[in-house]
């Protein structure tokens, strides 16, 4: 065992993905005792919330975990855009007794200027931080590594991985169009070359000169050995763990994940591309007509819907986020989910 994988003291070349609203302390904390790498989201939450989250895992664990966070860029308001917007979700929200926002916030601050986060990291200096949407600056990049961070940063195509590289990231996590959640395009609006997990993996093992994790669509040992012989250095998993009991999925998530329903790519509930479970949310976006606002903005009034159609006891709303894998989901507790993983890879071996 080499590289990454063995920097970190992983037995298996697993990485639990972070998902942000999914994931959690106890989660990563059996990933890690299990041998894998645990990871937990801190992009939804502010520097109080990541401290929170960061403390409570290193009660559950003193192995290596990877924190997470958004470095998208951030919105740029369109008040009309998003009047429009508000003014087509009204009827749904009227469906479950409630009236739409007349307003909506930037729920997220970017990474790239949260300095209060900065500081929580520093101060934390967990093994792993790890970049989605983006590349923070360089003086970011710099106080991390100065506290001993290894850093990794989402990528969809070639030259998103170029510029990682140039910036000083340690590994790049090839995350392919068959992933689900969020699309780490570091320019949402540009187009996208769409590119498969195999595609993108074995692209960046010849040509990206930095060690590759692969992400999208990878459910089992099988998944991971082929990954692993297209190149890359471990593979990262999210879908695989949304039905374990350690996460943090409500009820209608779960329920929509067993049901196995096919995914779908929206931007209609966060204002981004993210893959998902087809639900009404989708549908809805799909036939509206309209087009969502800036990312983070258009998922306030996301939640605020979620929120109102659950009081009423329909779950078709929520970000149920899920890969094209989403049909061979398990449920098993998370680090008897990474045993099986490590079993199946040698049995593939």
């Amino acid at each position: 065992m080499t590289g990454l994988v063995a920097q970190l003291g992983l037995a298996h070349p697993i990485i639990q993905a972070p998902m942000a609203g999914v994931s959690t302390p106890a989660m990563a904390a059996a990933v890690n005792a299990a041998g894998g790498l645990g990871s937990i989201a801190v992009g939804a939450t502010d520097a109080d919330g990541a401290r929170a989250m960061i403390a409570d895992l290193k009660a559950r664990t003193d192995r290596p975990f990877n924190v997470n966070v958004f470095v998208h860029a951030p919105a740029a308001a369109d008040r009309a855009h998003e009047a429009a917007w508000c003014a087509g979700l009204a009827p749904l929200f009227r469906e479950f007794g409630a009236e739409s926002p007349t307003a909506l916030r930037e729920i997220y601050r970017s990474f790239a200027e949260d300095d209060a986060m900065l500081a929580a990291l520093v101060e934390a200096r967990p093994a792993v931080v790890s970049f989605h949407f983006g590349l923070p600056g360089a003086d970011r990049i710099a106080a991390l590594k100065q506290a001993g961070c290894l850093l990794l940063a989402s990528a969809t195509s070639l030259a998103e991985t170029d510029a990682a590289r140039v910036a000083g990231i340690d590994a790049v996590v090839a995350q392919g169009f068959e992933a689900g959640g969020h699309r780490g395009m570091f320019d949402p609006d540009a187009p996208d070359e769409q590119l498969g997990t195999l595609a993108l993996t074995r692209l960046l093992a010849r040509r990206a000169g930095l060690p590759v994790i692969a992400a999208g669509g990878i459910m089992d040992g099988a998944g991971i050995r082929a990954a692993l012989a297209l190149g890359a250095v471990a593979a990262q998993l999210g879908t695989a763990f949304v039905g374990c009991p350690e996460s943090a999925a409500d009820a209608g998530y779960r329920t929509a994940l067993a049901e196995g329903r096919p995914t779908v790519m929206t931007r209609a509930i966060s204002g981004r591309p993210a893959r998902g479970l087809a639900n009404r949310f989708t549908t809805w976006g799909e036939s509206c007509g309209l087009t969502a606002p800036a990312y983070p903005i258009a998922y306030d009034a996301g939640k605020a819907l979620n929120t109102a159609a659950k009081t009423r006891g329909e779950a078709g709303f929520g970000a149920q986020w899920a890969g094209q894998g989403a049909r061979l989901a398990r449920t098993l507790p998370a680090g008897k989910l990474v045993h099986t993983l490590a079993e199946e890879l040698r049995q593939a071996g």
